[in-house]
């Protein structure tokens, strides 16, 4: 296992001079030895970038990569030594199931016990302890890509795992039950293990620290709780949750907050900047209030939708959209009508720039 350290930034071209020319900005952050990491973010922002850099399938353009504070960024995936599993299962049709997964341990002339003691645990964790006589051709692709992972985890003195999609081709409850197995498996050996992503609920559920990326730059690396909560950064708020942040332009001054061409209060023991702001309030926090009550403003109703676990209200506020997760109990407002949302409280985020105030 090994503690990762990154100091680097990445452009696909010669002498880049903007943002825009970079597939990943300037960047410097640790990854802990035995950690369960997530890269998450919308297509081309850099995750498969940043997975490969640290694999060593891609020489940075500029910093380095550190291994346990060594230097490996010139090294190769082998000497790094490193397992890497992509979204297209790689494996060998023409092996049985245990062949497939002893295949890395008899690369390195492991004694045979110890490659068929490692070998049974590890297919035993994915259960595949009934298939390991079975050739690998013909298998379904679940079972494929559980080879596939298998044949990554199977080396004891691996120094990390790293994942690049690869559930992305399994059935929905096969991918949960295989994201179950990969957190047990994880918890059992605590290996370090990086999992590439756009999907959400992927990388919060299995992930103890998630990096969200957008554009080629981190935005932010914390828990899921962190990331819902505290968002440090507006596209954040956005990105996670379901349905993510709402967000509100505000104009701020000494005395309060003009918000579509509403008055409020400022907020109590906050102290927010002169100037044009963003409120961000998540659904789960925006609540039905008393026509008048402080901090609630009166919008119009759009839509609502019976989920069974909650109702979803859709309102607009000065031709803003407005998503509210309300108890399922609710009576449902006619659509058209006004109700009051309460927008101000201890959950709702202040951002200038798109940069989270603190």
């Amino acid at each position: 296992m090994a503690r990762i350290g990154l100091d680097l930034a990445h452009a696909y071209q010669p002498h880049p001079q903007q943002d825009g020319d970079y597939a990943l900005l300037p960047l410097a952050m640790e990854f802990e030895d035995g950690g369960a990491y997530a890269l998450l973010g919308p297509s081309g922002c850099g995750k498969t970038t940043l997975l490969n850099i640290m694999s060593g399938l891609l020489l940075p353009s500029q910093g380095r990569v550190l291994f346990d504070g060594r230097d490996v960024t010139h090294a190769s995936p082998q000497e790094r030594n490193i397992a890497q599993v992509f979204q297209f299962p790689v494996v060998y049709e023409n092996m049985t199931v245990a062949e497939n997964l002893a295949f890395p341990l008899r690369n390195r002339r492991l004694p045979g016990a110890q490659i068929r003691q490692r070998v049974g645990a590890i297919a035993e964790m994915l259960e595949l302890s009934g298939q390991l006589d079975q050739r690998a051709a013909g298998l379904g692709a679940d079972v494929r890509q559980k080879i596939s992972l298998g044949r990554g985890l199977v080396r004891p003195d691996v120094a990390a795992v790293l994942f690049d999609e690869p559930l992305t081709l399994i059935d929905p409850q096969l991918k949960w039950q295989l994201r179950r197995k990969l957190k047990q498996i994880h918890q059992e050996l605590r290996l370090t293990l990086i999992y590439v992503t756009h999907d959400q609920v992927e990388a919060l559920t299995f992930a103890d620290q998630v990096l969200v990326m957008r554009h080629g730059r981190a935005l932010q690396l914390g828990s899921a709780a962190a990331l819902f909560e505290r968002p440090r950064h507006a596209f954040v708020g956005h990105f996670i949750g379901s349905p993510g942040m709402n967000f509100l332009p505000v104009q701020a001054d000494g005395a309060g907050l003009d918000i579509a061409g509403c008055r409020l209060p400022a907020p109590a023991g906050r102290a927010l900047p002169a100037g044009p702001l963003q409120l961000g309030v998540r659904p789960e926090y925006l609540t039905l209030a008393a026509a008048g009550q402080p901090g609630a403003l009166a919008c119009t109703v759009l839509q609502w939708q019976d989920i069974g676990t909650h109702l979803l209200l859709s309102a607009t506020l000065g031709g803003h959209r407005l998503r509210a997760r309300l108890d399922p109990q609710t009576q449902p407002p006619a659509v058209g009508a006004t109700v009051w949302l309460q927008l101000l409280g201890a959950h709702t985020c202040f951002f200038q720039n798109e940069e989270l105030l603190a």
